[in-house]
């Protein structure tokens, strides 16, 4: 479906994802410039990513019943305007010339950011079924997922270029802009969610808490689909250290050759969206997408050459979101609409711990595991459930079929 046919609240809402990632990308790479360019220690920059991710993960932990008691669409706005002042810090640091108050600016950006981003993942996974019918979801997460990537993908390159002719602090005013950009093309989505005034209180909130959790624990389709994503996220954290060693150092390759590795699987993505508004949405397809995608990173293990691990990743690129953007609507079809917004974040919280423990798993040099037999493992990680969710589809396919000849 082309996106002419969406609604104008999915649209604004899927503007202001684009632009807001542009500025989160862009203000990423210059957090990481600015503080080598300060301290020249790889310490400090390990550490401005656990400031990021601690904090976040600890509020995601105990705040998913709040969600539920929260009007989406007037908190989807706050948390832009949040970022867009929050990317002014570093800014103001930077200007007066002292390197500790830039430092502080860096580190109070970084909590913020990762203290609002899985509020604001959580919010607007749980909107998209209002803004959308329930045929529209599987692509209208595809072009949200996809539109994405993409920009992940560009947004460095048009970054790098602007740091030629601009000074570093300027971007950080371009990501602020963008973040505000974002705000005002979420001012679109008329408001629709009611403010729920529960009294809290600490029993309360844990009432609220294990209700929601015993909730995901009730729908197994639910679970076994984020499972299933987690395994993916596993495997993402993995490449993340090992993508590099592998080009640069198993294959020999450039710079250059890293950076077309590195591109092909989000321009693969852009690819595996538009054909899956091609494709029948079933569980077919999404699991032959995840048993496909696993084996792009199984083939790693055995190619000599580079074109050829291009090749597997746009493979993966290609393949990937035809079980990413099915899994999701599945979850926002099926998942009770009273407490979407709290299973959205657990669902989310799920995803996110297990891509630390790939990057673990890849850098736990004491498992002597070459970079290769990575791909392998993660690869066959995702092969071995997708596989057998296929077979079960397609024998239960087959035998449905049957059932019907005999009525018949």
């Amino acid at each position: 479906m082309n996106k002419k046919g969406y609604s104008r609240s999915f649209k604004s809402l899927w503007i202001g994802e684009i632009v807001s990632e542009f500025g989160g990308a862009a203000g990423g790479i210059v957090n990481g410039l600015l503080l080598y360019e300060i301290t020249g220690s790889k310490e400090w920059m390990g550490a401005l990513w656990l400031i990021y991710f601690l904090p976040s993960l600890a509020l995601q932990g105990i705040s998913s019943p709040f969600l539920n008691h929260v009007i989406k669409e007037k908190m989807l706005k706050n948390i832009q305007l949040i970022r867009s002042g929050a990317y002014l810090l570093p800014l103001l640091g930077y200007l007066s010339g002292e390197d500790y108050i830039t430092i502080i600016g860096l580190i109070i950006l970084q909590c913020l950011l990762g203290l609002v981003q899985p509020i604001y993942a959580s919010l607007s996974f749980s909107l998209l079924p209002d803004l959308c019918t329930e045929k529209e979801l599987v692509q209208a997460n595809s072009l949200l997922d996809g539109t994405l990537r993409l920009m992940s993908f560009i947004a460095p390159g048009i970054t790098s270029l602007l740091l030629l002719v601009s000074p570093i602090y300027v971007i950080y005013v371009i990501s602020s802009l963008m973040f505000l950009l974002s705000y005002i093309s979420l001012l679109q989505i008329p408001q629709k969610s009611v403010e729920k005034i529960p009294t809290w209180s600490k029993k309360f909130w844990w009432e609220e808490l294990k209700a929601g959790y015993f909730t995901f624990f009730q729908y197994p389709h639910l679970l076994k689909l984020t499972i299933l994503s987690s395994i993916v996220q596993f495997a993402v954290g993995a490449t993340m250290v090992i993508n590099v060693p592998f080009i640069r150092g198993e294959l020999n390759g450039q710079a250059w050759e890293y950076a077309v590795f590195s591109g092909t699987f989000p321009v693969g993505y852009a690819i595996g969206m538009l054909l899956l508004t091609k494709l029948p949405k079933n569980n077919l397809l999404m699991y032959a997408g995840l048993t496909g995608g696993g084996l792009s990173f199984v083939l790693l293990n055995f190619v000599p050459t580079i074109p050829l691990a291009w090749a597997c990743e746009l493979l993966g690129g290609i393949l990937f979101p035809l079980f990413n953007s099915q899994s999701a609507a599945y979850f926002q079809r099926e998942a009770p609409r009273e407490r979407l917004s709290q299973l959205s974040s657990i669902r989310l919280l799920f995803l996110r711990l297990t891509m630390p423990l790939g990057i673990l798993f890849a850098s736990a040099s004491f498992l002597g595991i070459s970079t290769r037999l990575t791909y392998l493992l993660i690869g066959t990680f995702i092969v071995l459930p997708g596989l057998y969710f296929l077979i079960k589809t397609i024998f239960n396919r087959d035998s449905s079929a049957k059932h019907i000849r005999n009525i018949v």
